[in-house]
């Protein structure tokens, strides 16, 4: 299997099994025509007169130096080496090769003036293996994410460095030991290729790939936790959330009476409950967790369409053979989109964090023994994985604050706003393997809250969620050390393996219908 970008069309399901899986890519042959039209359009320009930005002129400030035509391949090739700022931990693996099938996709609409042989070392490195070393730190989202970039495209000129085949190792030797050659960038290149916001949007896409599987794994843990707290199913009924009618409410409504039908617990209080209501975090599960989910298909869909664009500068306009300065490569839709998705993460987080204390507390949890264990004083339970949740709660919380409001001159004032969506999106990593442990936690804590109901038992659905958690994780007897089991149940959480094969939201698909 291979996957075929058609620039302008590549869908969020596309890009996820990108950044997922190893499958070859290549572009769209259609797409050469366009790339070849803007190439020789640009070199038509540098063998001009007249002075057009980023082709024959100095960058940024210095963009009122003319260059002169016999010193153009330096300048490019100047640009990328001194770009090469990035400091901090290595981008990983798939979101570097996201980032590159980014970068392929935006140059594969022909607005760029790239040669087709340097679109075509891109898409060999991808199919080659080779990843180049790119410093996770040193954006700040305009003009576009240079530093990272230019530690891309550095590789491609035979410098910097790169993986291959699980080394480390220069980028010309890493080039050479896959059987390919570095290229000499001509007229536009360089800058076309580190002018884009490619690295922040891989980062966000990361971001919201692993926020979406947390967001399904909340509805099921919070089935769970409902179920061991004897709470009502009264809330879930679906009129009640059509009279809303936001979508992503009424899906995980809907998710949740799925995942429940059939539980002996919840039949066993429909009668004589003296409770009239549960706590808000049981509650009002669908329309926190349904907000997270709309939440996350808004960003989603902003940045599809950022996947998607040409975002570089200057653009090659072939149609009205004219090379013109704009400002696509700020990346404030970025920013937000990540600003958003940091937000429904916080949230998600918090409402989890709210059911795992309402089931260790006994005067709320309906006869639950304290901190969930059978010999409360000589065993403190689950005490302090509860308070671990709400140290992982409140650190997503700061977290969530916004990156976009923040902003500061850079390149002696020319460019004086910029997005600070490089960060914005990377945080997204801290902060969904917070919610990870937040919500193995939960389900560590639903687990044996539902094991103390006993005889009663679940619903087969939650059953079988039961099952594979209790094939890593044990059931918490006598106190024992319980790192090793948060970390089991983060990891599934992380795989996804405690939703497989339940019919819950896609990202995707139509909602609420």
């Amino acid at each position: 299997m291979s996957h075929v970008l058609d620039p302008g069309h590549v869908s969020l399901t596309a890009l996820e099994a990108i950044w997922r899986g190893t499958e070859r890519i290549d572009l769209h042959p259609g797409a050469r025509p366009a790339i070849e039209a803007a190439e020789k359009l640009v070199r038509r320009a540098a063998e001009g007169a007249d002075a057009i930005y980023g082709v024959n002129t100095g960058f940024g400030k210095l963009a009122s130096v003319k260059i002169a035509p016999g010193d153009t391949q330096t300048l490019q090739r100047n640009l990328i080496l001194s770009h090469c700022c990035g400091v901090g931990d290595a981008l990983d693996g798939p979101t570097t090769r996201l980032m590159m099938a980014l970068k392929l996709m935006s140059l594969g609409r022909g607005a760029s003036g790239v040669a087709w042989g340097t679109v075509a070392l891109i898409q060999s490195m991808l199919n080659a293996g080779v990843m180049p070393v790119i410093p996770d730190k040193g954006s700040v989202g305009a003009s576009g994410d240079l530093a990272p970039l230019a530690h891309m495209a550095a590789v491609m000129i035979g410098a910097g460095e790169a993986e291959f085949e699980g080394q480390i190792m220069p980028g010309e030797a890493a080039l050479k030991a896959a059987g390919l050659s570095p290229i000499t960038l001509g007229p536009k290149e360089g800058l076309a290729l580190i002018n884009g916001t490619q690295f922040s949007t891989a980062c966000a896409l990361a971001g919201l790939f692993t926020a979406w599987r947390n967001a399904t794994t909340a509805i099921v843990t919070g089935a769970l936790s409902t179920d061991a707290i004897m709470g009502s199913t009264a809330p879930l009924n679906d009129e009640i959330h059509r009279l809303r009618g936001h979508a992503g409410q009424i899906e995980v409504a809907r998710a949740q009476r799925t995942l429940m039908a059939g539980s002996q617990i919840r039949e066993s209080h429909r009668q004589g409950d003296t409770r009239v209501q549960d706590p808000y975090c049981i509650r009002c599960k669908p329309q926190v967790t349904g907000a997270a989910l709309d939440l996350l298909r808004f960003a989603g869909r902003t940045l599809e369409t950022e996947a998607n664009a040409v975002t570089d500068n200057p653009l090659v306009l072939v149609d009205q053979g004219l090379i013109v300065s704009g400002g696509n490569f700020h990346a404030e839709p970025v920013g937000f989109a990540a600003d958003q998705i940091a937000i429904a993460l916080s949230e998600i987080g918090a409402i989890a964090q709210r059911r795992v204390a309402l089931m260790v507390d006994p005067t709320l949890s309906f006869d639950l023994p304290p901190f969930l264990t059978s010999d409360p004083g000589l065993n403190s339970g689950m005490m302090i994985a509860e308070v671990t949740s709400a140290a992982l709660m409140s650190e997503n919380k700061h977290l969530a604050n916004p990156c976009t409001t923040d902003s500061t001159p850079t390149s002696a004032n020319q460019e004086d706003h910029v997005s600070m969506a490089a960060h914005a999106a990377r945080r997204l990593e801290r902060m969904n393997e917070n919610l990870h442990a937040i919500l193995g936690i939960e389900a560590i804590c639903a687990a044996q809250g539902i094991e103390f109901r006993a005889p009663l038992r679940t619903s087969d659905d939650l059953s079988a969620v039961m099952t594979r958690l209790r094939a890593q994780v044990a059931r918490v007897g006598q106190d024992r050390y319980l790192a090793p089991d948060i970390r089991a149940a983060a990891a599934l959480v992380a795989q996804g393996a405690l939703t497989h094969g339940f019919a819950l939201p896609e990202l995707c698909a139509e909602a609420g219908q």
